[in-house]
């Protein structure tokens, strides 16, 4: 399944002919009416850095229609030639402005959240002091401008209306100050994702499994917040920029990015393949880029291979190995993601852990790892090389299941049926959602605590057999089953099984029932009530021929009761 290409039998032409075939059938998919949420910014904006710069900002923004400029010198340093302000004219022209000094001390407790029209600005002391009541009368900032070498606010995605800039830089400051200007009025931008709490693996029972979408969000629009038992995650649709790794990073699809929704990103991927196969394209290369990337290379004329298949995204993120994969499995020869300049440094950690997990799912079931790689900034060179392999299949691949885990499921069932899976477990990168348990028997009593707390249908009990049972396939790795456990009996196996003993559900641990020593009915299992025993050996309520009660279903031990009370009415008064 991994045969090399003729490169002499491949016609750029008649593939380039194929592209447009398939760009004049079926459109990329795209929400015409999403969600939004919008900004109101009034144009009271909050200058931040020495005072120099601030000032020169400032002097600079002046008659471009901002409501106030409020500055805040936080970068004091008696060491700094810098902090001292001789230029009469610049202090002249912004002698009118508020300003406010911190020192080096004070600047360190300035706490800085929020987004364009209400960000916060306290200082966090034994009484938190709100910066715009003091100084502007108002409850919260528009917009913030960050003149300083480090960053008041320490996101790598900083939020709309916080635009921090370096000074020094003319040419970009120039462009900055022109944008910033223009942040008032009214703004409304996509509510990129959906959140089905139902399928959350973040938290149950009072503890907390997956936190992967936490972990991956450069904006940090992601929370986790705890209520009065449980833990749930919350995104901030005005701090969420649309990155979409969340939604990659997710093993249950319990978010879902909505620019397009990952089924329907999936369906039009497989659907592209098959009708450029019918329109007689050879060797197609599925590239994932962004809309930017795209416009900026159509800008310049260049125009990629015939070969080339782009699949445009708001954000590389929205795509993880899970769609590339899929677009393997649905007949692509190979999977190329183009990289693009200033990318957050989270989500270029987060594309290369997921090109990882491609590499090794790919090598566990038989096939080349080189059919997954991610494209430097600009390579046209890369770009536009033709595949080394032939690809796996041409037989179209459906996907009729709305749950993310099942269809990629049926994904790397059909990448096991076109390889040589190795048949064994094959270790994954840290964190991937890829394992089994492993159960101690002498330890469990199966009391399903683990079941209850699986967020995924991969543990289930025996149904009226006491038993536990396990499917691999549909284990995330969260970890909710392993701490829900008054044994401990469960311990995590994380790496990927490469054999369809993944797909075949098995049990972990099955004991033969209890049966009430009165009626007959088995209501617990053996292990279950000798644990029982042996913990309330000492209890009063239990004691002397009050044991065999523990051996009873709960009518029978409820009858047991009374007819004692009957027989000594003062019995319950003894315990």
């Amino acid at each position: 399944m991994n045969q090399r290409i003729q490169l002499a039998s491949v016609d750029d032409q008649r593939n380039a002919e194929a592209r447009e075939t398939v760009r004049r059938r079926i459109s990329w998919p795209a929400n015409l009416t999403p969600a939004n949420v919008t900004y109101h910014s009034h144009g009271h904006a909050l200058l931040l850095g020495s005072e120099r710069d601030t000032r020169q900002a400032a002097r600079a923004l002046q008659g471009r229609g901002l409501a106030s400029l409020t500055l805040m010198f936080t970068a004091p340093n008696a060491a700094d030639v810098d902090d001292e302000v001789n230029d009469s004219d610049l202090l002249a022209a912004t002698e009118i402005l508020t300003t406010q000094a911190l020192t080096r001390a004070q600047s360190e407790k300035l706490h800085i959240n929020g987004h364009l029209g209400a960000f916060n600005a306290t200082l966090n002391s034994d009484e938190p002091l709100n910066l715009a009541r003091a100084l502007i009368g108002r409850e919260t900032f528009d917009l913030i401008l960050d003149l300083n070498a480090t960053p008041c606010l320490p996101v790598e995605l900083p939020p709309p209306g916080y635009v921090v800039v370096d000074w020094q830089q003319a040419e970009a400051r120039s462009t900055a100050l022109e944008q910033f200007a223009e942040l008032m009025g009214e703004f409304d931008k996509p509510r990129y994702f959906q959140v089905n709490s139902d399928l959350c693996a973040h938290s149950s029972s009072g503890n907390v499994g997956c936190t992967r979408c936490l972990d991956v969000c450069p904006a940090d629009a992601i929370s986790s917040i705890q209520g009065r038992i449980e833990s749930r995650i919350e995104i901030d649709p005005f701090l969420c920029q649309g990155v979409g790794s969340c939604t990659s990073a997710c093993p249950t699809g319990a978010i879902e990015f909505r620019l397009p929704e990952t089924r329907r990103q999936q369906d039009t991927l497989s659907a592209w393949l098959g009708a450029y196969r019918e329109a007689g394209g050879q060797a197609p290369v599925l590239r994932f880029i962004t809309h930017d990337s795209q416009d900026a290379e159509r800008a310049l004329g260049a125009v990629p291979a015939g070969h080339v298949i782009d699949a445009p995204l708001e954000e590389l993120g929205a795509a993880g190995h899970d769609q590339w994969l899929t677009a393997l499995a649905a007949g692509a020869a190979e999977v190329r993601i183009q990289l693009h300049p200033n990318m957050p440094a989270r989500l270029s950690a987060f594309l290369t852990d997921q090109v990882a997990q491609a590499h090794a799912l790919l090598g566990a079931l038989g096939h080349d790892r080189a059919r997954v790689t991610l494209i430097e900034v600009a390579d046209a060179e890369a770009r536009d090389a033709l595949p080394t392999l032939t690809p796996l299949t041409e037989t179209p691949l459906n996907l009729p299941e709305p749950e993310k885990r099942t269809r990629f499921n049926r994904v790397l069932a059909r990448l096991a049926e076109l390889g040589s899976p190795i048949g064994e477990r094959v270790a994954m990168p840290l964190g991937a959602a890829y394992g089994a348990i492993q159960v101690d028997s002498d330890a469990c009593t199966l009391c399903h605590a683990c079941v209850s707390n699986c967020p995924t249908p991969a543990l289930k009990s025996g149904g009226k057999t006491p038993a536990l049972s396990f499917l691999e396939a549909d284990c995330v790795q969260c970890g909710l089953c392993e701490q829900a456990c008054p044994e401990n009996a469960i311990t995590l196996m994380p790496g990927f099984l490469a054999s369809s003993a993944r797909e075949t559900r098995h049990i972990c641990h099955e004991e033969a029932a209890f049966e009430c020593i009165n009626c007959g009915k088995p209501f617990a299992t053996v292990s279950t009530v000798a644990t029982i025993k042996q913990k309330l050996a000492n209890h009063p309520y239990f004691a002397g021929e009050a044991m065999i009660r523990l051996e009873m279903c709960e009518d029978c031990r409820v009858k047991d009761v009374w007819k004692t009370m009957i027989r000594d009415p003062d019995a319950q008064l003894k315990v």
